[in-house]
């Protein structure tokens, strides 16, 4: 029997859909950061990078705690209403994004789009889990992440050619989350059994979560593991939250665009905002492609290895590559730095769910997977610290030109974009805008971020360790 014949159509159904949901949600997620920080000229909002890490840290961070709530709706009305909902609320959110400019207004409707995915997550992965058998669970998950990881390279890739006009890039994304209204018409719900079937009030049915919530909290193994862990993704969505701004704020990639336009003109003519300059969503995106190239590979290197061995060695090998996308000028060692990065990542994320499975008693194993989204969400609120007032402190272009600006008594006229501040800044000292890059570069020492993220992987990578140690004696 071929693969296809292993699935009923439901599965593929709801695996398409995971495609163009990831699709939707890559292609503005991935350029979210330089939307909210960019200069305005170039359609940006100019926010300050501290306003940029509460938004997308606290707004993300909420997305990942609000599915053991939306998991009990789902149950208790059906997917496919759910479903429907959610990409109501994913498309009105997108076309609704761009007509705020405001903090208060982008934050807002940043929370609606994020409860629009919240309502998604957990029916898409019930309906795959419940369209799988023992026999088939490995191969469906694995089709299952695969539809993710694509739908998060081609989603960025789609929303840049369009990046020009910034609504646009959140209008293509309302228009692919849409094309799942059509999906819907084949989705069928999945069965589910008595015992499934909440015949109890919502209120019961919350109550009796907040209740589980509880009877987890008194498990101290589990809870000293999901925050270790959550060390790891505050460190992993440095890639969306962080590397973006620093590439286009530090990063010369004339190089890659210089390749690119010799062999493939349509890349550096789609994919560059100025002649010489590379797209910093487009060199970050490089992430998800090496997933796709690589993660049947190095599966199959640590399939054998302990969960917790492999974590500790993918924290490790993950906090070495995203230390290093921040501590250089050179595009082609931020992509070397980025497949580091990967390595670490496909060895170290997928062993988590893993090691939950392990460890959750025999009747609360579905309990437990369902609050591993603790770590998730802790991981995006303090990411969003490291990215915010952290990274403004240290790295950010606008605060150091601006420190620059004051310490030589330059007098720039206010009302400025944040672009053109930076060019007058130029003007006046003399040289051109790469040349104060430059400078500014080796006066001022942004990449000391590095530090902090290696300091935040290396320290989750060594509790790891340790947990490892004194967890292996006590079951001893």
């Amino acid at each position: 029997m071929s693969v296809f014949g292993k699935f009923p159509r439901t599965f593929w159904v709801a695996n398409v859909i995971e495609l163009f949901e990831r699709w939707a949600w890559y292609g503005f997620f991935m350029l979210f950061a330089n939307y909210l920080t960019g200069s305005s000229d170039a359609g940006g909002l100019e926010f300050t990078q501290e306003q940029k890490g509460w938004l997308m840290g606290v707004g993300t961070g909420i997305l990942y705690f609000l599915p053991v709530l939306t998991g009990a709706i789902a149950d208790r009305y059906g997917y496919r209403k759910v479903l429907s909902l959610a990409f109501l609320i994913y498309a009105s959110a997108f076309l609704l994004l761009p007509q705020f400019s405001t903090f208060t207004g982008v934050f807002l409707m940043y929370l609606y789009l994020a409860v629009g995915a919240a309502l998604f997550k957990p029916v898409i992965s019930a309906t795959v889990a419940k369209t799988t058998t023992d026999a088939t669970a490995s191969i469906g998950f694995g089709i299952f992440y695969m539809m993710v990881n694509i739908g998060a390279f081609f989603g960025p890739l789609v929303t840049l050619l369009f990046k020009g006009t910034s609504s646009l890039i959140f209008y293509v994304s309302a228009g692919i989350i849409s094309l799942n209204f059509i999906l819907l018409l084949f989705y069928k719900e999945p069965g589910r059994a008595a015992n499934e079937k909440n015949t109890g009030s919502l209120f019961e049915t919350f109550a009796c979560i907040f209740r589980n919530m509880g009877s987890i909290l008194k498990d101290g193994k589990f809870i000293v593991f999901l925050l270790i862990v959550a060390g790891f993704w505050t460190m992993y969505n440095q890639l969306f939250f962080t590397l973006p701004v620093f590439i286009s704020q530090w990063v010369d990639t004339s190089v890659l665009y210089d390749f690119f336009q010799a062999h493939f003109p349509f890349i550096s003519h789609n994919y560059s905002p100025a002649p010489g300059v590379m797209d910093p969503e487009f060199v970050t995106n490089i992430d998800a492609l090496y997933i796709i190239l690589f993660q049947v590979m190095v599966s199959s290197v640590v399939m054998k290895m302990k969960p917790l061995r492999s974590m500790m060695s993918g924290f490790l090998v993950c906090a070495v590559g995203m230390s290093l996308t921040l501590a250089f000028q050179n595009v082609l060692f931020t992509m070397v730095a980025i497949l580091v990065f990967s390595l670490g990542e496909m060895a170290g994320s997928p062993k988590i769910t893993e090691y939950i499975g392990r460890i959750a008693p025999a009747d609360k194993k579905a309990l437990y997977m369902g609050y591993s989204f603790i770590p998730v969400f802790l991981g995006n609120v303090l990411a969003g610290i490291i990215s915010g007032s952290v990274y403004q402190q240290m790295s950010d272009k606008v605060m150091i030109v601006q420190k620059y600006v004051a310490e030589k008594g330059f007098q720039i006229p206010e009302g400025l974009s944040n672009n053109a501040y930076f060019d007058e800044a130029a003007r006046q000292s003399g040289m051109s805008p790469r040349e104060l890059t430059d400078f500014l570069w080796n006066t001022y020492h942004p990449s000391q971020i590095w530090m902090v993220l290696m300091a935040i992987g290396v320290g989750a990578a060594f509790a790891l360790f340790v947990y490892d140690r004194v967890t292996s004696r006590s079951d001893g």
